[in-house]
């Protein structure tokens, strides 16, 4: 049953993208609208209200890892279906909650708008919507972060900085605004810079050898060293003749993932970093890639310092600019 009905919604899907006869692709959709990081939720108010509402709160707007104060990994907005129409489909990223229907989790691109990233969520009842809810929402929330990313990654390079000091430097391509300048520019490293209202964005990037990091296997440990031997040499703190220099923090260890970047292997380390001797910290985000064919990892490094204010959309453009790496 449950096949026989996608099976249905595809024919339906894809006759009303062919009524004039075009392919899928090539239907003339309006551009998508929406905040970054903004998901609108479809879901009936009575449903939003009780526990299929706290289910979708708890997976879509759940605490982000690495952040000093607590903010969402997504902004959550809710409508009711029937307001759903006109200008409001146009939004990027949306969520559909539909009571009634056969237990299932879709995720549909491009449907009323490009780029577009829309989940449709279904269930006979309460207990089956939430089952579906916390079964898929990992799956859902990559689609999601995947769009989101995009779409920052296409913002900005509406007005890049372009000159060829990185590539000079590392044999590395990394695309990021205007509004950055270089605050630092020393024989293996570069440290470049955004003013923010009462804070500042900033971007490190120098390379290590390979057996710096992976010298043993307490990889977390090494990153560690790596980023606090960089921040006494090259990132003070206001009084640097009383050891004042840029630390990783030592209360809570960095979350270490492993990924890729330019489709190489990477290290990504999310954390806290503060002033040693001083009372200064924000948050981080640090990708180790590795370049084997120079035994060599090219380090970039985001971090924020804007003291209590939300960070989740400063270090999310961090994260874009970061994942644009390119080793030549």
């Amino acid at each position: 049953m449950k096949k026989t009905l996608f099976l249905l919604f595809s024919l339906v899907f894809l006759v009303s993208c062919n009524e004039n006869g075009d392919k899928p692709d090539e239907r003339i959709l309006s551009d998508s609208s929406g905040n970054i990081n903004q998901i609108t939720l479809i879901i009936e108010n009575e449903l939003w209200e009780g526990p299929v509402g706290e289910a979708i709160r708890d997976n879509f707007a759940a605490m982000v890892e690495g952040l000093p104060q607590e903010e969402p990994m997504f902004s959550l907005s809710q409508i009711p279906p029937e307001t759903f129409s006109g200008f409001v489909r146009k939004n990027r990223s949306f969520i559909s909650v539909q009571e009634g229907k056969e237990a299932e989790a879709r995720i549909i691109k491009d449907l009323y708008a490009r780029p577009q990233t829309a989940a449709i969520i279904s269930g006979e009842n309460e207990e089956e919507l939430i089952h579906i809810i916390n079964e898929s929402s990992e799956k859902i929330a990559s689609a999601f972060k995947a769009t989101e990313m995009k779409e920052k990654q296409r913002r900005m390079k509406k007005s890049l900085k372009k000159d060829g000091k990185l590539e000079e430097k590392f044999g590395l391509s990394l695309n990021f605004p205007s509004a950055y300048r270089y605050a630092l520019e020393e024989d293996n490293f570069v440290w470049i810079r955004k003013e923010i209202p009462k804070g500042n964005m900033e971007i490190l990037i120098y390379e290590v050898p390979i057996n710096q990091i992976e010298s043993d296997t307490n990889t977390i440990g090494n990153i560690i060293k790596m980023r606090d031997s960089i921040g006494k040499a090259h990132i003070p703190g206001p009084k640097p003749e009383e050891g004042m220099h840029m630390i990783t923090e030592e209360a809570y260890a960095p979350y270490l993932f492993e990924t890729e970047i330019d489709g190489k292997f990477a290290y990504e380390t999310r954390g806290t970093w503060e002033v040693k001797g001083a009372f200064m910290a924000g948050p981080f985000l640090n990708y180790a890639i590795k370049d084997e064919a120079n035994n060599r990892f090219v380090v970039v490094e985001g971090f924020v310092f804007s003291p209590s204010r939300a960070k989740r959309d400063n270090m999310f453009e961090i994260d874009a600019i970061l994942q644009s790496a390119d080793i030549e």
